[in-house]
């Protein structure tokens, strides 16, 4: 694992698109495609607004999963990572192809076997990840499930997640924040070639001590997961870095 760490969100969010565009085009130069996982979140605002503008990916020749997705919210509503998705990368670059999580299919069980079998076809170049003020990696919150091996499972949502979602202004009560998700599981994201994790803001700093500082890896830190990928690139900023001066 790698950390890098820049002053402000922007210089942060540059660093990592820079990143992530050379990991892109070097895997299609090699194998024709590139397949990458999308996350959402606050964490990606910046990392997504740059990496669109990055010059000279051929998106075309890139296919998309999507890492999370609450269970049962529509796509029309605000906190839909689908729609996010769509309005803040998808629509702007039009990546080859797309497999987004249905968030409200009416079997959640059924749609998980629907993308497992997808994405157990492909080799995934790079992952695209944040992390959660509890550490957690994907919705995976802790204490984690290290060792399940299906890409894509159904996990509850502890309080500490769901009142994130809250701060961060995805919902106007905690009532109305989903109580499950379809999330992308640990093992599956280790699987990615390359990972890019970018982590902004002091809200996330003490997850980010005890995620990445020393050498503990456990469940209860998801997100520590990453110290054992060997090209996993971390980029924080000067706030959500604070205590690993």
């Amino acid at each position: 694992m790698n950390i890098n760490i820049l002053g402000s969100k922007q210089s942060m969010g540059y660093s990592a698109a820079q990143k992530a565009a050379q990991m892109l085009k070097e895997a299609i130069h090699r194998k024709g495609e590139a397949n990458f996982i999308a996350a959402t979140g606050a964490s990606q605002f910046e990392f997504l607004e740059h990496l669109t503008k990055m010059p000279n990916i051929d998106w075309s020749k890139t296919t998309m999963f999507h890492l999370d997705e609450y269970i049962g919210l529509s796509e029309d509503h605000p906190a839909s990572f689908r729609r996010y998705l769509k309005e803040r990368l998808i629509n702007k670059v039009h990546p080859g192809r797309v497999y987004l999580i249905v968030g409200d299919a009416q079997d959640p069980e059924k749609e998980c076997a629907r993308l497992n079998g997808i994405i157990s076809q492909y080799e995934i170049d790079v992952a695209f990840v944040g992390i959660g003020e509890n550490g957690h990696l994907a919705f995976n919150d802790p204490p984690a499930d290290f060792e399940v091996e299906a890409p894509y499972i159904i996990v509850e949502l502890d309080a500490a997640c769901r009142r994130q979602q809250l701060g961060e202004g995805w919902f106007q009560a905690l009532e109305e924040v989903p109580r499950r998700a379809i999330s992308m599981s640990v093992k599956q994201i280790m699987k990615s070639r390359n990972i890019i994790c970018t982590v902004p803001d002091k809200r996330k700093a003490q997850a980010v001590k005890d995620c990445f500082a020393g050498e503990e890896i456990s469940p209860q830190y998801p997100a520590s997961i990453l110290k054992q990928h060997n090209h996993c690139y971390v980029f924080l900023d000067k706030h959500s870095s604070i205590y690993l001066k």
